[in-house]
C-alpha cells in the first residue's frame, strides 16, 4: 500500500520494517524519499542528500524536542558527521543526537522504539538496504 499525506503518514510512531530502493516499508505501507519519525508520527522528509541536512531541515524535530530524548539521524550509505549547530541544537533542547548509516539508524532506532524510549530518527533514503 502507498500512502500520501502531509505528508504524515500516521499519527504514531512505528518500527521500519524495510528500507532501500529509495524509500521506507513501516505500518504495511511504503514510501518513496527520506523519512522524519517523531512523536507526532511518520513524515515525509524533503531531503535528498547529506548536504540538505539542516537545522532548518530539522525543523519538525526541534519542535517536538520536549518529547525527544535520542534523535537518530541515518545519513545514507555512510556515516557523515553533522554540522555544528545541528548537534548544538539538539544540546540546548537536551536531545543526544546521533548520525549512523540509514541502515545503522533504522536497526537502532527500531530497537529503542520498542523498550519504549523516547526516540526520533531523521533517515535519508538510500537504494540499498534490507
Amino acid at each position: 500500500m502507498t500512502t500520501q499525506a502531509d505528508k504524515g503518514f500516521l499519527k504514531y510512531q512505528v518500527p521500519i520494517d524495510a528500507y532501500g530502493n529509495g524509500g521506507f516499508r513501516f505500518g504495511e505501507m511504503s514510501h518513496k524519499g527520506s523519512l522524519l519519525c517523531l512523536p507526532s508520527g511518520m513524515h515525509e522528509w524533503d531531503v535528498t542528500s547529506a548536504a540538505q541536512i539542516t537545522h532548518a531541515s530539522l525543523e519538525k524535530v526541534w519542535a517536538e524536542a520536549d518529547q525527544i530524548d535520542v534523535l537518530f539521524v541515518g545519513t545514507g550509505d555512510q556515516l557523515l558527521m553533522l554540522e555544528k549547530p545541528i548537534k548544538q541544537a539538539g544540546r540546548d533542547l537536551n536531545i543526544i543526537t546521533e548520525p549512523m548509516s540509514t541502515g545503522a539508524a533504522a536497526r537502532t532506532y527500531n530497537v529503542l522504539l520498542g523498550e519504549k524510549r523516547a526516540v526520533a530518527a531523521a533517515f535519508l533514503a538510500v537504494e540499498r538496504g534490507k
